[in-house]
């Protein structure tokens, strides 16, 4: 079976799949009709091609790339509230018109055309602290109300441990709850269609809806997976970090959160590029994780999904991104 580093994202109505040197984003419009955007990728820095200062790098730089195809896959749903408030002024109601305020034009003066990427980052900051405080720092703050003996090395050890078994619960719970909702479970079909077109190519098939189909939902390079170990490493660090207050804990843990993300990096890294048996052992977990994160998508999915692939592995991309 080969192997490729093409990824993706699933999105509203849509996928984005990224390669060595483009990207694409396919979304399906409300008429039916597929849109297929081609951008390049901007040059990678140096500390993007560093040994486990990369992790950190590639993970921002990909949630960055999530939320602008996110926000592009989004301006189609607008599209279509815009064409519904068409049909409104068709029978003679004029919708409100929207004029911008005064904070509004006084952003636009100061900040001209990189206004736009303003709620970009600010989307990236809101969701890195969000990870943060849910998986990291509240795990931290409701072990330290447990009564463990914290002046013994065993009770220290119980406590950090149990930490993690808090962690990962809270991780499952809130994958269980998204799954849950409607709107969600959409995009976990889309991400279905992304591993199975990637497993379709990687056994070298033809891309066809019905070859694509055949396969697995589950993708060991998955970011579910990437997750996983994050946790995981987590756990393992942090259980050797002994205790202290509670708020020099979470110091501790804000501080080392870039380490715990270079270390499941490379570990992502090495075991997706490797059919070894530790490779698939350290990969089980988060594919039985992805049983939550990713359903059965329909033909329709799919085909977005092989014009988002071709998109990257096709012809050049000249547009910036």
């Amino acid at each position: 079976m080969k192997k490729t580093v093409i990824g993706g994202q699933a999105l509203i109505e849509g996928l984005l799949m990224i390669g060595p040197e483009g990207a694409a984003i396919a979304v399906r419009k409300p008429d039916g009709e597929i849109v297929l955007e081609k951008r390049a990728l901007p040059g990678k820095s140096g500390l993007s091609k560093i040994p486990f200062l990369r992790g950190v790098v590639n993970f921002v730089r990909q949630i960055t790339f999530g939320v602008k195809a996110l926000m592009f896959s989004a301006e189609f749903v607008d599209l279509k509230e815009e064409e519904e408030e068409g049909e409104v002024e068709k029978k003679g109601e004029t919708p409100a018109e929207k004029k911008p305020s005064k904070m509004e034009r006084l952003l636009e003066r100061i900040f001209g055309d990189r206004l736009q990427d303003i709620p970009i980052y600010f989307s990236v900051f809101m969701a890195l602290g969000f990870s943060v405080g849910l998986f990291i720092l509240l795990p931290n703050l409701l072990a330290g109300f447990l009564p463990f003996n914290r002046h013994t090395s065993g009770g220290v050890i119980a406590y950090n441990i149990f930490e993690g078994i808090l962690r990962l619960g809270i991780f499952f719970a809130y994958l269980w709850f998204a799954s849950r909702l409607e709107d969600i479970k959409r995009i976990w079909m889309y991400h279905g269609a992304e591993h199975k077109t990637i497993h379709c190519y990687e056994h070298d098939q033809e891309l066809t809806v019905e070859n694509v189909r055949k396969f697995t939902t589950r993708h060991p390079r998955c970011g579910t997976s990437f997750l996983f170990i994050v946790l995981l490493i987590s756990i393992i660090l942090f259980s050797f970090l002994g205790w202290h207050s509670i708020w020099v804990n979470i110091l501790i843990r804000l501080v080392l959160i870039p380490v715990v993300a270079g270390i499941s990096y490379e570990i992502f890294r090495w075991s997706g590029r490797t059919d070894s048996g530790l490779a698939a052992l350290i990969s089980r977990p988060g594919l039985a994780f992805q049983s939550l994160t990713t359903k059965e998508p329909d033909d329709d999915m799919i085909e977005v999904a092989i014009t988002a692939f071709k998109g990257v592995n096709v012809g050049s991309c000249s547009d910036q991104w």
